[in-house]
């Protein structure tokens, strides 16, 4: 795909949204309910549409609030429900719907103590918090799109487990609430907003002191405030903007927030390579701006709207490729942490860099391999047999440094804060530490590119088995592995994974647009991944045959 002329430059005012419109659209604005692209759809992370488009209007939110409710009720869930949002237009105004319909149906329900933007790993360690505590279970919802445009909007639910709801759970919130939604929202309770807020089952809650507080169990705060390690931090206009100073001031830390403005147009944003505004931290267009100031600090960090996602930066290699980070943080973390269980595994998605598999083998850990979503590695970090979850998207977790829980749900400020860890323990740029990697394991060579295809061979790609591929090479290698479902829980990847010993490809339908995504990586290099690429299209098009 070729990059867009702005890519990398400050958003000109022509890209910026009309809040005003947006937010009158959300109110206004009613879904068409015989429309299949404008109910409610839970994909791996929530709902999310634009109330431009008709797919994130008050209507849907009051839908899949009520559905939650009876979600809640009917799985003996009494606890608070933790309720937060991020900076995105139109998470204010959903947040005070979903607050209409939670105090209504009396559910005790707690939002910041100063109204302000809830990262989502916050939430997840709020309910982990209060359910480590005993007595009735809790669970969250946080309002937000994640590093989508501005126009967007975002609902995500996290069930007592901490992390994202598994499928299960969503698909029959996704029922309940197009049920509600089809019958025109007859059976939603609701109460006007001003008086939610003053019900006695609302009530404030602090959630960042104690996620602060807590963070030195996870991370070694001492080394980083002992090094004097020079940190620069860009929230980007995201939920985290409230958390760095405190967190520098709570551990003694070097840091110097570059931008705190918070702004629903995202106005401060430097254009991302297809032409869009969009909060993505790994991103080299949308993180130019930060890139620019790499030699000012001794490491830089971005976040994604909701700080779940990270974005590294550093003098000796400006942003990192989060599957090169992923690598590196794997590689220290298993070497630094001797407290965690002996067995403990490193979770990774069927789509990140094989060099992950390469490191894990090297550190005589077992490899725990998931399709794309983070729901897959929620049980193993809550119980600890996973000590470390992450996606080639830039999301990621891991253990307490104790070996216990910290959250389920992706931390971008927790990777971010490793980076600094690492960085400070050893006095080299993580860029350095990366060249070691591939110096003794192999430099992959990895890109993910698009093709076209129709909503039925979409829905055939999902369904594929290994016998549907008769390839028995893949430039020029012999094919090791057809997968279409995990190594670890054989859950279906949704698409088709291909393995050799020095490259792979996996491809995926996308759930938006007509076309699928195409993972490919290779351990010689450029040539060879084209190679891969081109193959990866004739072996998906000879398996989807009439589709």
């Amino acid at each position: 795909m070729s990059t867009h002329p702005l890519a990398g430059q400050l958003a000109p005012r022509s890209l910026l949204i009309n809040v005003p419109r947006l937010v009158a659209a959300y109110f206004n604005r009613a879904p068409d309910v015989s429309a299949p692209d404008q109910g409610i759809a839970f994909g791996t992370s929530g709902h999310r549409g634009s109330a431009f488009a008709g797919t994130f209007q008050e209507a849907h939110i009051l839908a899949v609030t009520q559905a939650i409710v009876m979600y809640r009720a009917g799985a003996g869930i009494t606890g608070p429900l933790f309720l937060g949002k991020d900076t995105h237009a139109l998470s204010e105004p959903a947040f005070d719907s979903a607050l209409e319909v939670l105090a209504a149906n009396g559910v005790e329900t707690r939002t910041d103590v100063g109204d302000g933007y809830t990262p989502t790993p916050a939430l997840s360690h709020a309910i982990l918090r209060h359910n480590a505590a005993g007595g009735s279970l809790a669970d969250g919802i946080v309002i937000t799109p994640s590093h989508n445009p501005p126009e967007d909007g975002g609902f995500k639910y996290n069930p007592p487990n901490g992390g994202p709801a598994d499928t299960d759970i969503t698909g029959w919130v996704e029922r309940t609430a197009n049920a509600l939604l089809r019958a025109g929202n007859r059976d939603v309770k609701r109460i006007p907003v001003a008086r939610a807020k003053t019900t006695a089952c609302v009530r404030l809650y602090d959630y960042t002191t104690p996620y602060i507080d807590d963070l030195s169990n996870a991370i070694d705060m001492d080394v980083i405030r002992d090094s004097g390690l020079k940190i620069g931090v860009d929230p980007m206009g995201g939920a985290g903007v409230n958390y760095w100073r405190p967190l520098a001031e709570r551990f003694g830390l070097n840091i110097e927030v570059v931008n705190d403005v918070v702004d629903p147009q995202f106005g401060f944003m430097t254009v991302d390579g297809d032409g869009k505004i969009r909060m993505d931290c790994s991103s080299p267009y949308a993180m130019a701006g930060l890139i620019r100031l790499k030699d000012r600090f001794a490491i830089a960090f971005g976040n994604d709207a909701d700080a779940d996602r990270h974005g590294i930066v550093t003098p000796g290699g400006g942003l990192m490729s989060p599957n090169h980070y992923l690598a590196v943080a794997i590689d220290y973390l298993f070497r630094h942490r001797p407290n965690w269980r002996p067995d403990a595994a490193v979770g990774k998605t069927m789509v990140s860099s094989s060099l992950i598999d390469r490191v894990t083998k090297r550190l005589g850990r077992r490899l725990a391999e998931v399709p794309v979503g983070f729901k897959y590695f929620v049980s193993g970090l809550q119980n600890g047999s996973l000590g470390f979850g992450g996606e080639e998207s830039a999301g990621a977790s891991f253990l307490r440094r104790d070996g216990g829980v910290w959250t389920t749900d992706k931390d971008g400020l927790l990777l971010n804060l490793l980076g600094a860890e690492i960085t400070a323990r050893t006095g080299r740029d993580l860029a350095e530490h990366y060249k070691d990697l591939t110096r003794d394991l192999g430099t992959p060579v990895y890109d993910r590119t698009d093709a076209p295809a129709t909503g039925a061979q979409k829905a055939a790609l999902k369904k594929l088995s290994p016998d549907s591929v008769p390839a028995s090479t893949l430039a020029g290698e012999p094919i090791r592995a057809k997968l279409t479902a995990s190594p670890e829980g054989h859950a279906p990847l949704g698409g088709l994974k291909v393995v050799t010993d020095n490259g792979w490809f996996a491809a995926r339908p996308s759930g938006t647009e007509d076309k699928y995504k195409i993972y490919a990586e290779s351990f010689r290099d450029t040539d060879h991944l084209q190679r891969i690429q081109n193959e990866a299209r004739d072996i998906v098009a000879t398996a989807l045959g009439g589709a």
